[in-house]
């Protein structure tokens, strides 16, 4: 069972509809089951019986989640493997150490591979869809795997499955969720 996490707001708000539902939809059509959990939630080893987790992107403005951080402390302790989304990454980042900044992008853009990886597209750039107002800088040791001209794009945790990305790929290069579902696997 994959679990997918709504940083959104409030549980059932329209970023469900956005964000979340479209994420589940990849994650079952790649034959796993999920469970939708909104982060003010989740609890404390919830994730021991799943075999991934999700966190999902928000809303543009919608970054109530950077504020209750500790709703995410859950995190330090999981063992599994973790896929950041835009809010997700920015999640990540923020409980492993890195920082977030102002950066804002919308729209298509063009990404850069920088460090080749599986969990990447095979190409040395591809296009990708941004919606986020903050960009990452990731926690010290984490390796940078993708980049735009405005900011980090995608990040991993050298020690555990760890992995995030700011662009969307539920909207666009849904293969990024289908590599990470096969880590889930084994």
């Amino acid at each position: 069972m994959i679990i997918v996490v709504d940083p959104g707001i409030r549980e059932e708000s329209l970023g469900r509809d956005e964000f979340v539902n479209p994420v589940a939809r990849i994650v079952e059509r790649c034959g796993h089951t999920w469970k939708y959990q909104h982060y003010a939630s989740m609890q404390d080893h919830e994730w021991t019986h799943a075999s991934g987790i999700i966190i999902c992107g928000t809303a543009l403005k919608d970054n109530g989640f950077l504020e209750h951080l500790e709703h995410f402390s859950w995190l330090r302790d999981c063992e599994i493997p973790v896929l950041g989304i835009c809010a997700g990454m920015q999640v990540l980042c923020m409980i492993f150490g890195g920082s977030i900044r102002p950066g804002c992008e919308i729209g298509m853009t063009d990404v850069k591979v920088t460090s080749p990886h599986p969990f990447m597209p095979k190409s040395s750039s591809f296009k990708a869809y941004q919606l986020h107002s903050h960009s990452c800088l990731p926690p010290p040791g984490w390796e940078r795997l993708a980049e735009s001209a405005m900011c980090i794009q995608a990040v991993r945790d050298p020690k555990r499955p760890f992995f995030g990305v700011m662009f969307h790929p539920e909207v666009r290069n849904d293969r990024v969720i289908e590599v990470f579902l096969e880590s889930c696997n084994g």
